[in-house]
C-alpha cells in the first residue's frame, strides 16, 4: 500500500486534472452529486480525455448524458480492496466508441487486473447481477425457514470457495460433465427465487439502523473486537486468495 499512497497527491483543485489521460469518477451513487463532479472535470480537461465512472450500478449510458463528449465515457468498476484484487469490470455505454473501450482494456491488464468488457450495458453489470443473484436465493431461503445466516456463509465458504477462483463457473460445469448439470438444472431452475422486492429480512435491518461490522450489528453480532478482527482479516485474506491465485500459471487459468 506504501507505493501506491507515495504516488498519490490529494488535492480539490480539479484543475489539477488537466494533464490526465484517464479521469475516474468514486463518488457516491446519486445521480445529482455525479452530474456535479461531471460538470467541475469537463472544465478543465481536454476534448482527448477519457471519462469513467466507478458506478457499481447505474447504467452507463445514462450518466454518458452528463458529460460533452460521451463517445469518451465508459464504466470501470473496480473490485474491493482496489489495490490487491485482480477484478475490473469496462461498461460501454450506448455511445461509448470503441477504440475507448479497447484502451481501458488494455490499460487494466497494465495494471495488474484481469478485466471483463460488458458490451452491452445493463443494470448491475455483471458481477453484481451475479452476486445478488445468489443473494436472493439465500435470503428467501433463510426467511422461509430453510436454512440459517450461519450454515447458508458454510456453503459458500467451504463449497464455492474451494474452487471457484481456480476455475469459475462454466469450467466448473465442463470438470464435471455438462448432461450432470443439464439434469440439475432441469430440476432446480423452476423452484429458484425470482421475486423482485428486497426480502424481508434485509428491510427489518434497514429499518432498525443495523449496519453490519460497523456499528456491531447485522446479520450477525460482533462485538467491537470481533468487528476489527474481521476488517483485520479481510485485508489480510485479500493478500493470500491473490497470492495463491497467482501461484497457477496462465496455461492453466486462461482460456485458450
Amino acid at each position: 500500500v506504501e507505493n501506491y499512497l507515495s504516488s498519490l497527491t490529494i488535492s480539490t483543485d480539479y484543475r489539477d486534472l488537466e494533464d490526465c489521460r484517464l479521469v475516474l469518477e468514486c463518488v457516491l451513487e446519486e445521480i445529482d452529486i455525479k452530474k456535479a463532479v461531471y460538470k467541475k472535470i469537463t472544465k478543465v480537461v481536454s476534448h482527448e480525455i477519457i471519462i469513467a465512472s466507478n458506478t457499481s450500478a447505474i447504467p452507463i449510458s445514462e450518466l454518458q448524458q452528463y458529460v460533452i463528449h460521451p463517445e469518451r465515457f465508459i464504466g470501470m468498476h473496480w473490485a474491493e480492496p482496489a489495490f490487491n484484487t485482480r477484478f475490473m469490470e469496462i461498461i460501454q455505454g450506448d455511445k461509448t466508441a470503441a477504440e475507448v473501450s479497447e484502451w481501458v482494456y488494455k490499460l487494466a491488464y497494465y495494471w495488474g487486473k484481469e478485466p471483463t468488457l460488458l458490451k452491452k450495458d445493463m443494470k448491475g453489470f455483471i458481477t453484481n447481477r451475479l452476486m445478488y443473484a445468489a443473494s436472493r436465493e439465500a435470503l428467501s431461503l433463510i426467511e422461509g425457514g430453510v436454512i440459517s445466516v450461519e450454515d447458508a456463509d458454510k456453503c459458500f465458504r467451504y463449497d464455492f470457495g474451494s474452487w471457484i477462483t481456480l476455475m469459475g463457473i462454466f469450467r466448473r460445469m465442463d470438470f464435471w460433465g455438462l448432461e450432470d448439470y443439464k439434469v440439475i438444472f432441469d430440476t432446480i431452475f423452476p423452484a429458484l427465487d425470482n421475486r423482485e422486492d428486497v426480502p424481508e429480512i434485509m428491510q427489518r435491518m434497514v429499518e432498525i439502523h443495523a449496519r453490519g461490522i460497523q456499528n456491531c450489528y447485522g446479520l450477525y453480532h460482533y462485538t467491537a473486537e470481533e468487528a476489527r478482527e474481521w476488517d483485520d482479516a479481510f485485508a489480510v485474506f485479500n493478500k493470500d486468495i491473490a497470492h495463491l491465485a497467482a501461484l497457477y500459471p496462465s496455461e492453466v487459468s486462461d482460456p485458450h
